[in-house]
């Protein structure tokens, strides 16, 4: 199936309806189907009505019990891909409110534990200082302060000891001039002192340091939990609930931390390059 961002809504009413016509056509009831994968009746009416969309695994699972197989289950199996893929736009966020998508975000770091950022281009926002917010949102129109403002406000995660966070960094996104070299240099400082927090590991990957490096970093990318992965691009941000699309990223992101720096380590690098942003701003 070809991914297409426009058509992913209707592959969850797809998906619906063909699991649907699956367990009639093999002659068994919600309830016998519901007892053999191990699910609540009301969870397969859920499904087959397009109230909830199943993961892939449940698919799986249902697939299994009702013996398809060939191309029937791989045309099942691709929809239940589809539809547990999300495009959000940059234009359409924007019209919305670059706030609504603060908001989103801070709903989805309350409920994860274990959070994976791979940063390769740019400093993500749980780490940004005011400066480096306003500038990264520079290019957008418009009033940003409620965006900027809530930027900040989800910092406040990162105090809360029942969640853990990894921060990979590219020296590239490190050292990218987004702000001004005195803005530079309070940022980098604010990244060693985020470093110093129990719960939060940030480590960097120096390219003077290393030797040639089979995985290419292709895009900003977080991990939450096991249950979803956002990939950010420049026009918008793919949202992954596939059990092997987070299972890949998370070996990708794995592949990445064998090559970063951490602690002190991590912390005399920032520093050094901190000073190169205050040289320039003197």
């Amino acid at each position: 199936m070809t991914f297409d961002p426009e058509t992913l809504g209707q592959s969850r009413s797809d998906l619906a309806g063909i699991l649907k016509d699956e367990r009639k056509r093999a002659g068994w009831t919600q309830v016998r189907l519901a007892k053999r994968c191990n699910m609540s009746q009301t969870r397969v009416s859920n499904i087959e009505s397009g109230k909830l969309t199943p993961a892939t695994v449940d698919v799986e699972m249902i697939l299994e019990a009702l013996g398809a197989e060939g191309a029937v289950a791989a045309e099942i199996l691709a929809l239940a891909r589809a539809a547990n893929t999300e495009w959000q736009d940059h234009w359409g966020s924007q019209r919305r409110g670059l706030d609504k998508k603060q908001n989103e975000l801070a709903r989805l770091e309350a409920v994860t534990t274990e959070f994976r950022f791979f940063l390769p281009t740019m400093i993500t926002g749980l780490l940004a200082t005011p400066d480096y917010v306003r500038a990264s949102l520079s290019r957008n129109s418009g009033d940003m302060s409620k965006t900027i403002t809530k930027k900040l406000e989800r910092q406040q995660v990162l105090m809360d000891s029942s969640k853990f966070f990894t921060f990979l960094l590219t020296e590239q996104a490190v050292r990218w001039p987004l702000a001004s070299p005195l803005a530079m240099a309070m940022q980098l400082d604010r990244l060693a002192s985020v470093s110093r927090i129990p719960n939060v590991r940030l480590g960097v990957i120096p390219l003077g340091r290393l030797g040639p490096i089979a995985e290419t970093p292709l895009s900003v990318f977080t991990v939450y939990d096991r249950r979803l992965v956002q990939v950010e691009t420049h026009t918008g941000a793919l949202i992954l609930r596939d059990h092997r699309d987070v299972s890949a990223y998370r070996e990708d992101f794995e592949r990445y931390e064998s090559h970063a720096v951490f602690g002190e380590d991590c912390r005399s690098l920032l520093s050094d390059w901190s000073m190169i942003f205050t040289r320039q701003h003197q």
